[in-house]
């Protein structure tokens, strides 16, 4: 019998509001996470209640450089939580250049206590193993050992959700040695579903992961892998081994990037035993 850690999986508005496909897709009590791409309050309100409806678990995004002010912020906070459920949320800087009113980092979004005083009783908090091109690797270390000090003072439980990436040696070493850093929270590793090569190479250029893309290329030129498409197993498996064989990994999570639709992803943690099937499920000390 194999082990399976937990999975969550992202969706756009669009896609959780519209889609016929969503309700029964993923198995009840994931969490699924709602990107905030510039969308408006409604929008992502509509969304979240839907998700909730579906008795999944929605995890909305905050982009702090997207929230024009304190009082738009609480706002948003206190309708998702009244009107759509929300307990759980991802706070994020965002990625614009130019922050659109008063909030340039997800840390000042965080120190509103906005969250605490609304009920969101657990908040997930950006990771970045291959780095970023909007800050140096120190800085994203100290944010994240400021972030987890905000952690001890928050009622709210904290994690850390990655961008995706191929090199899983790499990512399970990060993870790993955030304790030695001083930041002893739960990591959600981010990971591609099945796709496209050709899809994935777009993204990862855009989202800035370069630093593994060398092994997605490598094994894009495969040519069953061009017949076949990305699967994901190269990255998951050996990430779910180590915690299998490490009692106190500070890994707990998957969190899946659907680029190839969420039909397709949802199916491919069916059928290996993630969501089901006769498989043992570990489950995620953070919940």
């Amino acid at each position: 019998m194999k082990t399976r850690i937990p999975a969550s999986i992202e969706v756009t508005p669009k896609q959780a509001i519209e889609s016929a496909d969503l309700p029964g897709l993923f198995p009840k009590g994931v969490r699924v996470y709602i990107t905030d791409i510039g969308n408006e309050r409604d929008v992502l309100i509509k969304a979240a209640r839907r998700v909730r409806d579906l008795n999944y678990i929605p995890v909305p995004h905050f982009a702090a450089r997207r929230l024009t002010d304190s009082a738009a912020l609480e706002d948003r906070v206190k309708a998702m939580a009244e009107h759509a459920g929300v307990t759980d949320v991802l706070v994020i800087g965002g990625g614009l250049e130019k922050p659109l009113g008063g909030f340039s980092s997800s840390m000042q979004v965080l120190e509103t206590g906005l969250f605490d005083k609304y009920g969101i009783k657990e908040i997930a908090i950006a990771g970045h193993p291959e780095g970023s091109p909007d800050f140096s690797d120190a800085a994203a270390l100290e944010a994240l050992k400021l972030k987890a000090a905000f952690a001890e003072r928050s009622d709210a439980q904290l994690r850390i959700v990655t961008q995706f990436g191929f090199d899983a040696e790499k990512f399970i070493s990060w993870a790993n040695g955030l304790r030695d850093s001083g930041v002893d929270l739960p990591v959600h590793l981010g990971v591609a579903g099945p796709a496209k090569v050709t899809t994935l190479l777009k993204y990862a250029a855009m989202c800035g992961v370069g630093n593994s893309l060398g092994i997605l290329k490598k094994r894009a030129g495969s040519f069953a892998t061009l017949l076949t498409g990305f699967s994901p197993e190269a990255v998951v498996e050996p990430i779910e081994r180590h915690v299998t064989l490490t009692s106190d990994s500070a890994i707990s999570q998957i969190h899946v990037f659907p680029f190839g639709g969420i039909g397709a992803a949802a199916e491919w943690l069916k059928e290996r035993g993630t969501w089901g099937y006769g498989y043992k499920i570990r489950v995620a000390a953070d919940g």
